[in-house]
C-alpha cells in the first residue's frame, strides 16, 4: 500500500478573467509522474482555477492515505490552510462580513478535507530546475487553458512541453514545510504562492524593489503588489484581510 501520495495541483487564467483550465498531477516514489489530468473551464479567474484544480485533485485520490499536495498559488494555500477555518466560524463570511469568494469550491474543499491528512507545500512557479511535478502541473494546465480541451495520462495524451520564456532562475530560499496543530487531520505549510485575486478595491502596482508580504512570502521586483493593512503585498492577501 502507498505510504503517502506525492502530488501537485495547479490553475491557469489566459487574462485573469480568461480561457482557464485546472490540473494535477500524481508522482511515482521515485518523483516520475504516474498520473495526470487537465480540464477546462471556459472563462474564469486564476483563483477559480486553481481552487478547482485542488478539488479535483482531492476527488482523485485515495482520502485514506496521507498526501502531500505542491501548489504555488497564495491564494489557494493560504484560503485552506490559514483563512478557511475563520470563515467556516463566521458562516462562510470575512472579516469584513462579505461573502467569502468562490464559496462553493472552498466549502466542497473543506468537506473533502475532513478527516483526512493532507500536507501543503508551497513550491515557486516557473524556476530552472524547480519542481518536476509543479512544473508538470503548470505546463498542463497553461496548455488546456489555450486549448479548452481536456487532456491527460488516462486518454494517452502527452504532457504539453513548457511555454517558451516561462522558466527564470529559481529563489535562494528553499519552500518551507509547518506542521497543523497537533491532533488536527490535516496538516499544511501556513505559506503560499503567487495567485491574485481580481476585484481587490487596494491599488496595485509593479514593485519597483523585493519586499516580504504580510504572509510572511517574498515578492520579486517587477511582481504586482497591492497595499494591504501592513504595508504592501500580494494581492490574495490584501484582498482577504478586506
Amino acid at each position: 500500500m502507498t505510504e503517502k501520495i506525492i502530488a501537485a495541483c495547479d490553475g491557469a487564467s489566459k487574462g485573469n478573467p480568461g480561457p482557464a483550465a485546472w490540473a494535477w498531477v500524481i508522482g511515482t516514489e521515485d518523483g516520475e509522474i504516474a498520473h495526470w489530468e487537465a480540464g477546462p473551464l471556459g472563462t474564469a479567474t486564476n483563483n477559480v482555477a486553481e481552487l478547482t484544480a485542488l478539488l479535483r485533485l482531492l476527488e482523485r485520490i485515495d482520502p485514506a492515505v496521507p498526501a502531500e499536495v505542491r501548489m504555488d498559488s497564495q491564494y489557494a494555500m493560504k484560503a485552506v490552510t490559514t483563512w478557511l477555518p475563520g470563515w467556516r466560524r463566521k458562516g462562510w463570511k470575512t472579516s469584513a462580513g462579505t461573502p467569502v469568494a468562490n464559496k462553493e469550491l472552498v466549502v466542497r474543499i473543506d468537506e473533502l478535507l475532513t478527516d483526512r491528512r493532507v500536507e501543503f507545500v508551497y513550491t515557486p512557479a516557473h524556476q530552472v530546475d524547480g519542481d518536476p511535478l509543479n512544473d508538470a502541473a503548470d505546463r498542463a494546465a497553461s496548455h488546456t487553458a489555450r486549448s479548452q480541451q481536456p487532456a491527460g495520462s488516462d486518454e494517452g495524451s502527452p504532457l504539453p512541453p513548457p511555454e517558451p520564456g516561462s522558466a527564470r532562475p529559481a529563489a535562494a530560499k528553499r519552500p518551507r514545510k509547518a506542521t497543523g496543530a497537533p491532533g488536527s487531520p490535516r496538516a499544511g505549510t501556513r505559506s503560499g504562492g503567487s495567485g491574485t485575486r481580481s476585484g481587490s478595491s487596494a491599488p496595485s502596482l509593479k514593485a519597483r524593489f523585493p519586499g516580504r508580504c504580510r504572509c510572511g512570502q517574498a515578492y520579486a521586483k517587477g511582481d504586482t503588489i497591492t497595499k494591504n493593512p501592513d504595508g504592501w503585498g500580494h494581492p490574495a492577501c490584501a484582498e482577504a484581510a478586506s
